[in-house]
């Protein structure tokens, strides 16, 4: 697929919003609504605006997902379902790479089995675990941290 990676735009915002959403239905299946809700509202409020966001653009001109990192560390990486498995969050890590170097971080929920695998694939190995997520809610969270060998 032909993406092209280009920096945060707010006329984008509420795409992004609604990418993280459907995301969120889709892999995070340990949520509850008021979770979602709770979340939806960190999202569309001070989260992509407090990250460097960059934005998956395909083909057709729209988002298709997008990564935010502080500093050195993803704070999100979310693709809209109907592209995952076509390489586009690994094409958004490889971004900030590119970005940041090659010391880069993420705190991934222990039970979206399938993003954990994603990042093992891509090299991350877990080097932590937290009990809590960062909103102090009951979501385990992995460390990982990417290894070059």
């Amino acid at each position: 697929m032909n993406i092209r990676v280009t920096a945060y735009d707010t006329a984008l915002h509420g795409q992004l919003v609604d990418i993280w959403e459907r995301a969120v239905r889709a892999t995070h299946h340990f949520l509850t609504e008021e979770d979602i809700d709770f979340y939806r509202t960190v999202v569309r409020g001070e989260a992509l605006l407090a990250n460097v966001v960059w934005i998956a653009i395909g083909a057709e001109g729209q988002a298709v997902g997008f990564i935010g990192l502080a500093n050195s560390h993803v704070e999100m990486l979310f693709v809209d379902p109907v592209f995952h498995g076509q390489g586009i969050g690994k094409k958004l890590i490889q971004h900030a790479i590119g970005q940041v170097g090659p010391d880069i971080s993420v705190d991934v929920n222990e039970q979206n089995e399938p993003a954990v695998l994603f990042y093992k694939r891509l090299g991350f190995k877990q080097v932590g675990r937290s009990d809590l997520d960062g909103s102090g809610r009951p979501f385990p969270l992995l460390h990982m941290k990417m290894i070059s060998e």
